[in-house]
């Protein structure tokens, strides 16, 4: 009996009993209520062209943000937030998934199977991600991955690795709507990580409720040779709050985001801000790229948009920032992972039955060795990302970690791409085959900055 029909029903997002409230425990029996919704049976199908009114696909779009809801303030402000705590460690250098986490993977992997890959061609091509795709991913619970217990969310410890292997896994079905997906779910893990009690109070219930809202991590910015650690958005003090000004690019769902967390430079040092959407001089345009296509990315406009002195999100001193840096490029390690692996294990079999001269092409040593360098790449690639992601969950710092994971999937990845594309002749390079795309995806993990954390 495949996963999805094999879980048993239960209460809230399909848990069964209280004490089975581990980090993903939850997002597992949540599959049930998938399981039992009619979206397998919708997501294979095109929404009629007179409901598409702008899409970034057709000269872009400009227009105000969303209206969003009205988040209720609630909690003390300045009082330290309910953070998770810092992962337990037995010692033993081992990057094995634990059995929970190896449940995680498999629920995970059959979503992104039955339902991201098949919607992920014309997601690629409408620059939208599907509506049943998103709701399939609030059944299974994704956007409380990173959210405290203790605030309605399913994380007792730090979740770094169970993000990363979310990540990874959802990347296999398609890396542009991996994003779209994660996008809520990062905003809500970085309130867990560094909001206040007011901040969690205030936003997170929304996050944690039967309507989550679209949100986005804003850190990129339009420049040439930009430097994510030094934006040129500004951040100046104005009576009780703040007045925000500058441009944030390549913002994934920017257009339906209720709430977007802003890096910004205040008085010489990054810092984050939260920023509802229905805040005045907030504005969106389309802003499609070569790839991530799915994620509906757009450019924010901020214009003397003012924010409470509460907006700041964790130290105004920096270290907020680059750790939210850290753990965004820390989430595209696993997205690249995830992505070359679909590669990998697409051109594989096609090169074991693709024939040429009267024999498989995969006879070929030029051909084989590609392939053995891939696999190669592709596991060097994800011990790398794991050995940073649980330094992250144990709450040590990840600096060297990260910048040897990034650097080489950054490098590493986009080799895969080509190969693929490469191995495939032809072929890869028309849109019958899914690697051109994963190869326009794969360009994204040098580039992206901010979007994912995990």
């Amino acid at each position: 009996m495949p996963l999805l029909q094999s879980l048993r029903p239960g209460g809230r997002h399909g848990v069964p009993r209280r004490e089975s409230r581990d980090p993903i425990g939850l997002l597992v029996a949540g599959l049930n209520r998938l399981a039992q919704s009619d979206v397998l049976d919708r997501v294979g199908l095109r929404k009629p062209t007179e409901q598409a009114v702008f899409t970034v696909t057709r000269g872009g779009f400009s227009t105000m943000t969303a209206a969003g809801r009205t988040f209720q303030k609630a909690g003390r402000a300045g009082r330290r937030g309910d953070h998770p705590k810092p992962a337990t460690r037995t010692g033993v250098f081992d990057l094995t998934p634990t059995d929970d986490e190896q449940m995680l993977v498999d629920v995970v992997t059959e979503y992104a199977d039955e339902v991201v890959r098949p919607a992920a061609a014309e997601a690629d091509e409408t620059c939208e991600a599907p509506e049943a795709v998103l709701k399939a991913s609030l059944e299974i619970g994704l956007p409380i991955l990173g959210v405290p217990e203790s605030l309605g969310g399913i994380a007792e410890e730090r979740s770094a690795v169970a993000g990363v292997l979310v990540a990874e896994a959802l990347a296999k079905g398609d890396m542009g709507l991996a994003v779209a997906t994660l996008g809520a779910g990062s905003v809500a893990t970085a309130l867990g990580l560094w909001g206040t009690e007011a901040q969690q109070q205030t936003y997170l219930p929304a996050f944690t409720g039967d309507d989550v809202p679209a949100a986005s991590l804003a850190l990129l910015e339009p420049a040439v040779l930009f430097d994510v650690l030094a934006p040129s958005t500004t951040a100046t003090r104005a009576g009780e709050g703040y007045v925000l000004d500058g441009t944030k690019s390549l913002v994934a769902r920017g257009a339906d985001a209720e709430l977007f967390v802003v890096g910004a430079e205040l008085e010489g040092q990054p810092v984050l801000f939260l920023v509802e959407s229905s805040t005045p001089g907030l504005a969106v345009e389309g802003d499609p790229a070569m790839g991530v296509r799915a994620a509906s990315l757009t450019r924010l406009s901020l214009s003397e948009v003012r924010v409470p002195a509460d907006a700041v999100l964790g130290a105004t001193d920096g270290s907020t920032y680059r750790e939210c840096v850290r753990l965004s490029r820390l989430a595209w390690c696993a997205l690249a992972v995830g992505t070359a692996q679909a590669v990998l294990d697409y051109v594989t079999p096609y090169v074991k039955e693709r024939e040429a001269f009267g024999e498989p092409i995969a006879h070929r040593q030029s051909v084989a060795f590609m392939v053995a360098d891939m696999a190669i790449e592709v596991q060097a690639m994800r011990l790398a990302t794991y050995k940073a992601a649980a330094r992250a969950a144990a709450g040590k710092d990840v600096a060297r970690e990260v910048a040897l994971a990034r650097a080489l999937c950054a490098e590493k990845a986009m080799r895969i791409g080509l190969d693929g594309v490469q191995l495939l002749g032809g072929h890869g390079f028309v849109k019958d085959h899914p690697v051109e795309r994963w190869y326009r995806d794969l360009r994204a993990v040098s580039i992206m900055e901010g979007t994912v954390l995990v």
